[in-house]
């Protein structure tokens, strides 16, 4: 039992170390947000669903950045520290986010323009390849024991109090400003709010504390070592991207596609699409804990099997039955649905993902299969999902698009059974000896 003074201690480091998780999450959510707008600004065309979608290409390019970030950063923090690390990636974010803000539209720089947010959004991408995963790791590694998926739980909540706090703004913007307003100026307020948050958190980051884990480690791996060992078990970090395609399919189309899917498709007005997506963070929010911990108790595996197979079975006629008669409600409803599904599967599948990883190259590995599954479905899931429905005229057609994550992910769960219990013997190995070479 903790003390109530380690208590207090766990509770703050929790805190210091989600906060730059809220950035990151917050940062990418205002560009899916308003989307529509910045592509008037930086890629004006005569075709609206052109310019639209070289802005939520480019919105999807930052992912592509993801996986270099991941081998590059994670090698970083896995040799360097916890804390050095994540101060790093703050620091990256913080340049992309100032550059998108403060950039001039296309009809003032012309092509520069589009090129200078391209690489805002690159810098955002390398940051965020080892973000999440760094934060994860940070937090498995300071969980109590029996409690580490509760514990993880907190990365991803981190990250829907950053979508509600950005659907908030988004509400008050759209219902104070007329749109030929927003197109101009309004879409920069969010992100020069994120500007402004920035010192604060880079406050919290500097004042977390090393994991004892880690302090007692006695080999760092180069960055040469990192490469071998993952490329050693590439068979495992190809599991652990099958298992993350589910929670980031999932979690992008309920959050950052949701503004412009209710627009574009459903013509249902701005606010209540933002209204839909304030509720669906805090829907989330209240998910991802009780998923962790539910985990803790029964078990991984179990909700990695059941919430694929759900979603399987019913997110296409859930999405058909939505677009037959669009409203409000019945937008609630489903992505309602779908936020149950990402809460109880991100819950167990974060600290599973932690768990099967090799002890030395935890970051790097983690961070490599999660941001490869955000790259190649997360990220482009609003740009994917738009292009179906455009080309095939079908609006539920992103229902087909969840449904194809959700089989990809119930294939990992039924393979990562003996390879993840081979791995976590082996990392409680390790660990136990190098907490034993530490004392």
């Amino acid at each position: 039992m903790l003390t109530p003074a380690e208590r207090r201690a766990k509770i703050g480091a929790v805190l210091r170390v989600s906060s730059g998780n809220f950035l990151e999450m917050y940062d990418f959510m205002v560009y899916g947000y308003y989307a529509n707008y910045i592509a008037k600004t930086f890629f004006p065309s005569d075709s609206e669903f052109a310019s639209l979608m070289l802005s939520l290409a480019t919105f999807g390019a930052g992912y592509l950045m993801r996986p270099l970030g991941a081998i590059l950063l994670g090698s970083y923090i896995d040799r360097k520290g916890r804390r050095t690390g994540l101060i790093l990636t703050l620091g990256l974010m913080a340049i992309g986010t100032v550059t998108i803000a403060v950039t001039p539209g296309y009809d003032v720089l012309g092509p520069a323009a589009p090129l200078l947010v391209v690489i805002g959004r690159l810098l955002q991408g390398l940051s965020a390849g080892v973000e999440l995963g760094g934060v994860s790791i940070y937090l498995s590694e300071i969980a109590t024991p029996g409690n580490r998926g509760f514990y993880c739980s907190w990365q991803s909540a981190s990250q829907q109090v950053a979508v509600m706090f950005a659907a908030l703004i988004g509400v008050a913007l759209t219902t104070i400003l007329p749109p030929e307003e927003m197109v101009l100026w309004g879409w920069r307020v969010p992100l020069l709010i994120g500007c402004m948050i920035i010192p604060l958190i880079l406050f919290l980051r500097r004042s977390l504390q090393e994991t004892e884990e880690f302090q007692h480690r006695k080999h760092r791996p180069s960055a040469g070592e990192v490469l071998r060992v993952i490329a050693a078990n590439w068979r495992l970090v190809g599991i652990g991207m099958m298992l993350s395609v589910m929670t980031t399919t999932t979690f992008y189309l309920i959050t950052a596609y949701t503004p412009t899917f209710g627009r574009q498709a459903l013509h249902l007005a701005v606010q209540d699409n933002l209204l839909v997506t304030l509720c669906v963070g805090l829907s989330n929010f209240l998910w991802l804990p009780i998923g962790g911990a539910l985990s803790d108790r029964i078990g991984r595996r179990p909700l990695l099997l059941l919430i694929p197979a759900l979603a399987l079975v019913t997110a296409y006629p859930a999405m058909s039955w939505l677009v037959a008669d669009p409203s409000f409600g019945k937008l609630l409803l489903v992505e309602l649905w779908f936020s149950f599904f990402f809460g109880i599967y991100n819950g167990a599948m974060i600290p599973l993902l932690a768990e099967i990883m090799p002890v030395e190259v935890r970051t790097a590995g983690f961070s490599l299969a999660f941001s490869l599954a955000t790259a190649v479905f997360g990220g482009f899931t609003p740009a994917v999902c738009t292009y179906l429905i455009e080309t095939t005229g079908n609006r539920a057609s992103p229902g087909l698009w969840l449904s194809l994550a959700a089989g990809i992910s119930l294939i990992a769960a039924f393979a990562v059974r003996s390879r993840a219990r081979a791995a976590q013997d082996a990392n409680r190995l390790a660990a136990a000896a190098a907490m034993a070479g530490g004392d």
